[in-house]
């Protein structure tokens, strides 16, 4: 399994092109040879590819928001062929849609043909977690109604630790479930600040390492996607706390 860094961690670095070029510079001398495109301001599509080729990164997945997979597919097709990037995740389901299980159903049916296209292009969907997808709906969880009712050979997972965690889940338990359908893991830690949990670097928090890297192993994750959405300290330190742990673990 090999390590990214997901580049929402240090999203307010990233706004203009200037600054990508001084984050991604900022990222491989950090020690990550891959990154995850997500958060960044507006870029050439061939201007990132020019950047990631001359400082020696690998993009490995992104985020594309849902009026973008919907709207202009081909471009984003486009884009993950120049970048030889393969995955191709969303971050969240829009709001509409988790109000109800019937709302998550349609989500599924306007995404089937998106991840088709996505599929058919030698490209892969993936649908990064949060906690929300954890609510019930009668006996099934939002989680349980996308894992059994999706398509296998179109919809992939990219699960997220800390929020399947956060959700009241087992993040282990959860990357054996969705099994081979999952080549991208976010790696995100959680500690507790009194009585409210907090994202932490990786190695740092209270989550089950030892398990969560075993089971990503046996299910052949390719990538784990170090991610901190909320940093207590520098976001780059952040990056490399996690990164220097996950070494010391083994990866």
């Amino acid at each position: 399994m090999k390590i990214a860094a997901q580049l929402y961690t240090v999203r307010d670095f990233t706004q203009t092109p200037a600054a990508i070029e001084k984050t991604l510079k900022k990222v491989k001398e950090i020690g990550y040879n891959a990154v995850q495109v997500s958060g960044f301001g507006p870029i050439e599509s061939e201007k990132l590819k020019d950047l990631v080729d001359e400082i020696g990164l690998e993009i490995c997945a992104t985020h594309i928001s849902f009026d973008r997979l919907k709207n202009d597919l081909d471009n984003v097709i486009k884009e993950h062929k120049l970048w030889n990037c393969k995955q191709v995740g969303l971050g969240i389901m829009p709001e509409k849609y988790r109000e109800s299980a019937e709302g998550i159903r349609r989500f599924l049916q306007e995404i089937a043909p998106i991840a088709k296209k996505l599929k058919e292009n030698e490209l892969q969907f993936i649908y990064h977690n949060h906690n929300v997808e954890f609510a019930k709906y009668g006996d099934q969880t939002g989680m349980d109604i996308l894992l059994e009712e999706s398509e296998p050979d179109f919809f992939d997972f990219e699960i997220d630790t800390y929020w399947i965690q956060a959700g009241g889940a087992d993040p282990a338990e959860w990357i054996k479930k969705v099994n081979n359908r999952m080549n991208v893991v976010h790696f995100k830690d959680m500690t507790v600040d009194g009585w409210d949990p907090q994202m932490a670097e990786v190695g740092e928090g209270n989550l089950n390492w030892p398990r969560i890297i075993k089971a990503c192993q046996e299910n052949e994750v390719e990538w784990a996607c170090v991610e901190q959405d909320v940093c207590q300290r520098d976001p780059f330190e952040s990056l490399k706390i996690s990164l220097n742990n996950l070494k010391d673990m083994g990866l």
